[in-house]
């Protein structure tokens, strides 16, 4: 339970580092979508290392927010890229469509669906270890 925050962090760390090789090194523009999750994924790293040198218990209530809302919008790309919302509801651009798969690793790991699992992952460490220190006392 002590590393559900170092494992968050790694994996903010991953996520960070995975989206900017695809927009710096493959040249994928990322579209308005992207750049929300970017937004919410990119401090998520200073804040938890900031959290795990404070040695802070709490640290699942200013990290929870951030990837929740992250996983909604990867959860609202993900419904635009499957078809299940409408193009016409996406916020994204011509120059940059939130509708276009880059990659489809297996056939069904696309960016938005890489971007929902790093926030899925988390956040359901940040809730097990809400869970583990209200247990603890």
């Amino acid at each position: 339970m002590r590393w559900f925050p170092y494992l968050a962090w790694v994996q903010s760390i991953i996520a960070t580092s995975g989206s900017l090789y695809f927009s710096e090194i493959m040249h994928y523009a990322p579209c308005v979508l992207c750049w929300y999750q970017r937004i919410l994924m990119y401090p998520l790293i200073i804040i938890l290392a900031v959290g795990i040198l404070r040695k802070d218990k709490k640290i699942y209530q200013y990290v929870l927010p951030m990837s929740t809302l992250g996983l909604i919008i990867a959860l609202y790309h993900n419904l635009l890229q499957w078809g299940i919302l409408p193009e016409s509801v996406a916020p994204c651009t011509l120059a940059s469509s939130c509708i276009v798969k880059h990659v489809g690793y297996f056939g069904f790991i696309t960016i938005p669906v890489m971007s929902f699992t790093a926030f899925a992952i988390i956040s359901v460490l940040m809730l097990l270890l809400w869970k583990y220190n209200k247990k603890k006392k």
